[in-house]
């Protein structure tokens, strides 16, 4: 047993060195093959008459016209421009190059290439074991925390800009969690909860304001129809807290309906300046449901304690839950390094800090705000107003642009008051792409950055405002190659036309240049092997 053991990694590594011999070797034996071939070529130069083609083709080639000329480079610059504009379509709305894509999709395979198995090395797991890239279906998306509501605030922006500031895709995904939170857990529905179901599956808002009056007519203590109500018929927060107060005196003993509607009353008490009594409902609500930790209460209440600049109690809320077993989140990293920068940020200065180096506190700053950024590189463009802010959507995909301006939008005025913050920011947190230099393949703190964010932040996010992708794409070979293609062909085009003459004498010495080393490559094998060798060869 311990005899065969012993043997199998010697077998194994000799396996090894004859595929890297065989892979080796592979590589001289094409170049081998291929001098063969020329020689085989020059040698039956005279059988083939390669002579009398090539003056017979010359002889063609100097009676074409000019016109000609222009003629064919004029087309070769017309379909590497098309080519063009199509690969540049395509990589704007896929993110890639369609014909790197099929190439590797389709030819590949025909040619015997398969994926290269050195990249699964790259996404391993702190115990070493292999660990697959993200896909587009592992990015999970989440509830907003401090979503707003629609009435009150996205419909005021619809009324002023024109502009939808939810996709179809969000409000969906919102129906979707409305239906499982309100009548989930009913075995056997009511007439009321029937027609709520469909209320949330209508996209027309009026059928669904239509649909919540209808419950409520069938019965007047239709939680569910109140609290649609209050999301989308209110067009003030005040009049959207009186509906979530009817809603919470018919919601009975309904957990799942409890939670929504006293977390949307804090979220209103917050919004209309009663910040003390907010802070306080959602004390209550964490320590009534402790379990509902995945609700993310928590990020509304560390945005209230912020707003009273009650520092102590953020930092108590983050001892709890910015912990190493707990999923991390924006709020959670950005706010843990807003604390440490505040207290060293009023008297940071980049040349006194490059001339002493950096303190102990400003240190631990700097490396708070590496973290943060390593988390979510989206999000100190917005909080340095270097991109422009929109209303956040109703989910959110972390570390994605959809939580970034989600974040932003409502925590941008909390590092706006800490002085010197944001100046702290602006020097440091371009140094976290220098610790990371390949964020798909290895991270520092966290996992590996997702490759699926930018698709499915698209789908989250309006189209009117333009997706921060990170890392940001190179523009693919292909591309370049058609643009410097179409640039030359169409310049050779124009001085064709202009300078028919010319043009043809810098031909004939380009391509009497570019031939040159293979008449003296043919002369010197005249020179070096005898008459009669390949006189026999040619018989032969």
């Amino acid at each position: 047993m311990e005899d065969s053991t012993g043997n199998n990694p010697q077998s194994v590594g000799f396996t090894e060195k004859l595929k890297s011999w065989l892979s080796w070797s592979w590589t001289y034996i094409c170049f081998i093959w291929f001098g063969m071939v020329l020689i085989m070529i020059y040698v039956l130069r005279s059988p083939l008459k390669l002579q009398e083609s090539f003056t017979s083709a010359s002889v063609f080639l100097n009676t074409l016209t000019p016109k000609f000329y222009v003629a064919l480079t004029g087309t070769s610059s017309l379909i590497s421009g098309l080519i063009l504009i199509f690969e540049w379509w395509y990589f704007r709305k896929y993110g890639t190059s369609f014909i790197e894509q099929v190439s590797v999709s389709h030819l590949r395979p025909l040619l015997g290439g398969v994926e290269s198995s050195s990249t699964s090395g790259l996404f391993s797991s702190v115990n070493g074991d292999a660990e697959p890239r993200p896909s587009v279906s592992e990015c999970k998306v989440w509830r907003n925390p401090l979503n707003l509501f629609r009435g009150a605030e996205y419909s005021r922006y619809t009324w002023v800009t024109g502009k939808e500031p939810l996709t179809y895709y969000d409000m969906n995904l919102s129906a979707q969690d409305h239906q499982t939170f309100f009548t989930g857990d009913t075995q056997q529905l009511r007439p009321e909860d029937a027609v709520m179901q469909k209320a949330w599956r209508e996209r027309n808002p009026q059928a669904r304001i239509r649909a919540a009056y209808q419950a409520i007519e069938m019965n007047h203590e239709c939680a569910a129809a109140y609290v649609l109500l209050a999301e989308e018929e209110a067009t003030t927060i005040t009049e959207a807290e009186r509906l979530f107060k009817q809603a919470l005196k018919s919601a009975g003993k309904d957990v799942n309906l409890l939670v929504y509607i006293k977390r949307r009353l804090a979220m209103c008490a917050r919004k209309l300046g009663r910040i003390k009594e907010a802070v306080k409902m959602m004390r209550d609500l964490m320590k009534e449901f402790p379990l509902l930790g995945m609700l993310n209460i928590h990020e509304n209440l560390l945005e209230a304690l912020l707003e009273l600049q009650a520092y102590a109690d953020v930092q108590a809320v983050l001892a709890k839950y910015d912990d190493i077993s707990l999923p991390k989140s924006a709020t959670i990293c950005y706010t843990s390094a807003l604390l440490k920068a505040r207290a060293v940020s009023d008297k940071f200065s980049p040349e006194a800090a490059s001339r002493r180096g950096l303190s102990t506190a400003e240190m631990n700053a700097v490396e708070a705000i590496h973290r943060a950024v390593e988390f979510n590189p989206h999000v100190p463009k917005y909080l340095l107003e270097m991109k422009s802010l929109i209303l956040p959507p109703e989910h959110i995909l972390k570390r994605g642009d959809s939580e970034a301006v989600a974040y932003a939008f409502f925590h941008l005025q909390h590092w706006k008051r800490a002085e010197g913050a944001l100046n702290l920011l602006h020097c440091t947190w371009e140094g976290t792409f220098r610790i990371i230099p390949y964020p798909l393949e290895k991270g520092h703190l966290f996992y590996p950055y997702p490759g699926c964010t930018e698709t499915a932040d698209r789908e989250l996010l309006p189209s009117f405002h333009e997706v921060s992708v990170y890392p940001k794409k190179e523009l693919p070979f292909f591309i370049l190659f058609t643009a410097g293609l179409c640039s030359f062909t169409a310049m050779l085009a124009m001085l064709t036309h202009q300078f028919p003459e010319l043009m043809g004498v810098f031909a004939k010495a380009f391509f009497s240049t570019l031939f040159a080393p293979l008449g003296f490559f043919a002369d010197k094998m005249e020179s070096f092997m005898p008459s009669s060798f390949w006189h026999q060869l040619t018989r032969i």
